[in-house]
């Protein structure tokens, strides 16, 4: 219930973001799915590091030449993105992972889905400290601030137990809370926040648990400045290409698909970010 009043409290307070799609103009004008016209303007929505940088990379080097008219609208939540897809205010998303889409789904009853193949990239979940070198210095009582959506600070809490500072119970999976900390011989205080106020928590909590793409809008690398970040092996986390259900064959994003997924833009990710975002193809 917790986690459902969040989403759905955010869905209504984004309603009016996406009535400004609306107002300032959308894709909605061209019909959309395998029949959509491929000429017309194929509006993402994303967050704006690093997604936000490869669409717009993509935009300035390489649609042109495969014939694709894109533009990017940026938002700096996790949750109008997906409801401005849903009401077709724009053509496709690019911002989350498939645990947050499937949460985001169940909750909202709504019907997003992955594009096939298009998986772009994974941002390594990272904690952060201004006061430890490692986890295991933390001290009895220290806080540790979290994302509070559903997936994410399950995700948060399993990076703790991977690193030894915490235990979850059995089976808890995608949807773990501090209630399912079984064990915390360091009586940890957690700080559940919005994933976007995370980096401003740094200066008030002993370490904090930031998604990959707010480290980076903050100046934090995860592969150099974390004290304990996830792997990228066998990592259920990539960043992919969305679309409402029925509209995975629409001519524009199967083009914009191929070209997320191309040697170019691999390339661009490396070179941009230096470990802090990794190509998932």
């Amino acid at each position: 219930m917790r986690n459902t009043t969040k989403i759905t409290t955010a869905v209504l307070a984004a309603g009016a973001l996406t009535l400004g799609l609306s107002a300032c103009g959308s894709d909605k004008s061209s019909s959309t799915g395998a029949g959509a016209d491929s000429d017309a303007v194929l509006t993402v929505a994303a967050t704006p590091t690093p997604q936000g940088e490869i669409l717009t990379y993509v935009k300035d080097n390489l649609a042109q030449k495969a014939g694709l008219k894109l533009e990017v609208k940026e938002f700096t939540d996790y949750v109008t993105p997906n409801t401005a897809v849903q009401q077709g205010e724009v053509g496709a998303n690019y911002f989350q992972h498939k645990p947050y889409l499937d949460d985001f789904n169940k909750k909202n009853g709504t019907d997003i889905v992955a594009v096939p193949g298009a998986t772009v990239h994974l941002e390594p979940l990272g904690v952060y400290s201004k006061n430890v070198k490692k986890l295991t210095d933390l001290k009895d009582g220290a806080s540790v601030a979290l994302p509070n959506d559903t997936t994410n600070e399950a995700r948060a809490l399993k990076l703790l137990a991977d690193n030894g500072v915490i235990k979850l119970k059995d089976g808890v999976g995608f949807e773990a809370t501090p209630k399912d900390v079984v064990d915390n011989p360091k009586n940890l205080k957690f700080k559940e926040l919005e994933a976007a106020l995370v980096p401003r928590s740094l200066e008030d909590v002993d370490a904090a648990v930031i998604n990959g793409n707010y480290a980076i809008e903050a100046k934090l690398n995860p592969a150099k400045d974390a004290i304990a970040a996830e792997s990228s092996q066998n990592n259920p986390y990539g960043n992919f290409l969305a679309v409402k259900k029925g509209n995975e064959d629409d001519p524009r994003v199967r083009k914009l698909a191929k070209l997320l997924t191309s040697p170019e833009v691999k390339k661009f990710i490396e070179d941009k970010y230096d470990g802090a975002v990794v190509p998932a193809f």
